[in-house]
Formats: C-alpha cells, sequence, structure tokens
C-alpha cells in the first residue's frame, strides 16, 4: 500500500520505481491513495491509466475525491477505483470493491473518510462494520484505507475493525507514522501510510506558497512542489485462509 500520490512528481517516480519493487518483494498486489495525484488535487481518468500502467493495482481516493471534474466521466464505469463509503446516498462511484487477485484470491477493498476535522460525512465506523458483514460472506480478506485527520479516530478504527479485517492503513496527513504493527487479533495497523511526492514540501506542497498562507491568511493558489521525491509504503504478508495478517513492514524510498 502507496501512501498519497502527490501531483507529476510523485507519479514520476512511481513509474520509475514501483516495477522494481514489486519484483524485488514479490508484491501480489498494489494499493495506492490517489487524491491528490492530478497536481496536488483530484485525479483524471489519463492519469489513472497511467497509474496504473506503471504497476499500480487499484486506487483509493479521500476528501480531494471530487476537485478534479474529470473524475464525473470516468468513476461509475471504474472498477478499480473507489471513493469513500461514507458519502450520502447518491455520490457518484463506489466505497468498496471485491477483486480477484492471481487466479483465485478474492480480496475486499473498502475506502472510509474520517469526521474528525474533516467533513460530515456519515458514521465511519458504522459504515465500515455493515460493508464487512456483507465482505465477509465472500472473502475473509479485506483490507481498509481510512483517510482521516485525527490519530485517536484512525488508532480507534484500528481497533474497532481487529479481528474483521486485514488491514487498516491510515491516508491523509501525507505524514508516515512510525506506529505499524499487528493488532491483537490479527488486523495490521498503521495511523498513516505518509506520501509519495516531493519531501523539501509542505506535505508535497510549495513551501513558500504554504508561509504565504500562514503569514497572510489571504487565498492563495497552491502548487506542488519541485525537487527529490520520497515513496512512503507499507508491504503486509496475509494468510489467505483466515485474512489475518502475518507481517508488516515499511518500506521508504527516498531520491537523491
Amino acid at each position: 500500500m502507496i501512501g498519497d500520490i502527490v501531483g507529476r512528481p510523485g507519479r514520476n517516480f512511481i513509474s520509475e520505481k514501483l516495477p522494481g519493487l514489486r519484483k524485488k518483494f514479490n508484491v501480489d498486489f498494489v494499493i495506492a491513495n490517489g487524491e491528490n495525484a492530478a497536481g496536488g488535487n483530484g485525479i483524471t481518468e489519463k492519469i489513472a491509466k497511467d497509474l496504473f500502467i506503471s504497476g499500480i493495482d487499484f486506487l483509493t481516493m479521500g476528501n480531494h475525491v471530487w476537485d478534479n471534474k474529470d473524475i464525473f466521466n470516468f468513476i461509475e464505469e471504474q472498477d478499480s477505483i473507489i471513493r469513500p463509503a461514507n458519502y450520502p446516498a447518491g455520490a457518484p462511484g463506489k466505497g468498496y470493491q471485491l477483486v480477484t487477485v492471481g487466479n483465485k484470491t478474492l480480496v475486499g477493498i473498502i475506502n472510509i473518510s474520517g469526521r474528525t476535522f474533516m467533513p460530515p460525512l456519515d458514521c465511519p465506523f458504522r459504515t465500515a462494520g455493515k460493508l464487512i458483514e456483507q465482505m465477509k460472506l465472500k472473502t475473509n480478506i479485506i483490507i481498509v484505507d481510512f483517510h482521516a485527520e485525527a490519530t485517536s479516530e484512525k488508532v480507534a478504527m484500528g481497533f474497532y475493525l481487529d479481528g474483521k479485517v486485514s488491514v487498516v492503513a491510515g491516508t491523509h496527513t501525507h505524514v508516515q507514522t512510525s506506529d505499524e504493527r499487528i493488532l491483537p487479533k490479527g488486523t495490521a495497523y498503521i495511523t498513516d501510510l505518509g506520501m509519495t511526492g516531493p519531501y523539501n514540501s509542505v506535505l508535497g506542497i510549495d513551501i513558500d506558497l504554504v508561509m504565504k498562507k500562514f503569514l497572510t491568511q489571504m487565498p492563495t493558489r497552491f502548487a506542488v512542489a519541485k525537487g527529490p521525491v520520497k515513496l512512503n509504503s507499507i508491504i503486509v504478508d496475509i494468510d489467505e485462509d483466515t485474512g489475518k495478517s502475518l507481517h508488516i513492514q515499511r518500506l521508504n524510498i527516498t531520491e537523491e
């Protein structure tokens, strides 16, 4: 699982590094958060296709899902991109998906948005619980991208879903946490995957522009930073029969 991809620098680094990483670590399936892939805001159909060509199998989104209007042209038909499942009824796209990995392994993927310091969507805990009940009828392997701001909300979700899903990985803050672990009932957990984008930046955005915003409190048009890039991610080994995670490790690649 790869942290939020930020703009062209993040996309280019994925294209350069991911094929080799998949081979080196014998990776079966790659999930990445793509909500910042188009210039830091949203995603386009072309960018999504390019990321799939680069070796990503599945994309999750977050609160910036609607920022680039091109998404309305393809999200309904795209089976490899999901947005947070707790958007109210009537929102386009899907919040969860079942996919086949390899020839026979069925995997459930859920995207959920937090509510603390975030838009007031439906309850993420109850939404996740209902979807997991449905998915458990078909597979024990379920991956959750919890796109949330507050550490407390993410940790609570990890324990709420412990033993019910294989992985709970936080996204959104663009700062990778060092608390990866297997929870007591077998769920792999990390509070935030981090980001894939320029690291001499403020969460992938040009430093001067962010400073101007903080100092003046005036509207500022942000732009993705330039310079060397990092790729934040985790690799998780999952027992195919039980759905429990056996091992989780952080993997960070930095461009010199």
